[in-house]
């Protein structure tokens, strides 16, 4: 990963952490099961390996594409093209590894932006009185200091599946499930495929990532997660997005994940939260392979700076 530069905790209000400098890592170590053109080049376009089952294989290491309407989005990246930075670090270092663009699909949902999930949304999200009140607070009084991710606490999943820093997703066999490791805050979340059920609302203690369980429809993974921690627990709690849009305890997401192509990862993810929302809603997230890396060590807690330059 020797191109790839250090990355940050979190973009916002134009205040970024000071990047973490690379030093010595894993050198590329060339994945040999990669299709390559005589180039040695990706091909992307490559159909997408399967496990041992014949279901798709979504193991890898993916960083997040943009692949919103060129020019639309009121959160300010709605309209970058794709694979664009969400902002870049001190002294104008990137913080994103760049990504050749996935075309716009007018037919899907609104694709979900880094700083607003419902940037391309008409109207934005459907927010109840009660959601609007909280991400005001967040957003205009408190200038998204309270963000989890700036605070090295664990992220929602919309923050989490459009950082800047990869994630690794891996197949378990025993238990079955799928691991995805993320690289920003040292996240780790678990998708049991072992056939329990999701656990009823309200039951067990909430998780910040909720219960997971997953199965397949085709060659598409839902995946249902409830009994997350919400904005009523505490300020750092129930994010959506770096705005502060909330979500409550009460909120049941589901992801509809496909593998395309080779090098493109497809999530569609509806939110389901009356508490929060009027209806449910549904956004797009596309992310990318990233061949012959590997993650890096991030540790957010040590040396955290940010509170004493925020009043």
């Amino acid at each position: 990963m020797t191109k790839r530069m250090g990355v940050t905790a979190l973009v916002f209000s134009g205040l970024m952490l000071a990047p973490i400098p690379i030093g010595a890592q894993w050198p590329p170590v060339p994945d040999l099961n990669v299709p390559r053109d005589s180039k040695g080049n990706v091909r992307g376009d490559a159909p997408a390996p399967r496990t041992s089952d014949g279901k798709p294989d979504f193991s890898g290491l993916w960083m997040h594409a943009n692949s919103g309407p060129p020019g639309g989005g009121r959160g300010g990246q709605g309209g970058a093209p794709a694979g664009a930075n969400p902002g870049g670090g001190r002294g104008g270092n990137p913080i994103d590894l760049s990504t050749p663009p996935f075309p716009f699909d007018p037919n899907g949902p609104p694709v979900a932006t880094f700083f607003e999930a419902g940037a391309n949304m008409d109207g934005g999200l459907p927010y109840t009185q009660w959601a609007r009140d909280i991400r005001k607070k967040r957003l205009d009084n408190l200038q998204a200091r309270d963000n989890p991710d700036a605070n090295c606490m664990p992220m929602g999943f919309l923050q989490f599946h459009q950082q800047p820093q990869p994630r690794k997703v891996m197949n378990v066999a025993n238990p079955k499930m799928i691991l995805i490791e993320y690289e920003a805050n040292n996240g780790l979340r678990h998708i049991y495929m072992d056939g329990r059920k999701l656990p009823p609302q309200g039951e067990p203690t909430p998780w910040w990532y909720g219960y997971s369980v997953g199965h397949w429809d085709g060659d598409t993974l839902i995946v249902e997660t409830n009994n997350l921690r919400g904005a009523e627990d505490t300020k750092f709690d129930g994010w959506l997005d770096v705005n502060g849009s909330p979500h409550s305890e009460q909120a049941k997401f589901t992801e509809k994940i496909r593998r395309p192509a080779y090098d493109h990862l497809q999530i569609d993810m509806t939110v389901e939260d009356s508490k929060a929302y009027t209806k449910p809603w549904t956004v797009r997230v596309d992310q990318r392979l990233i061949v012959d890396q590997d993650l890096i060590e991030f540790e957010c807690n040590e040396n955290q700076q940010f509170r004493q330059h925020v009043k």
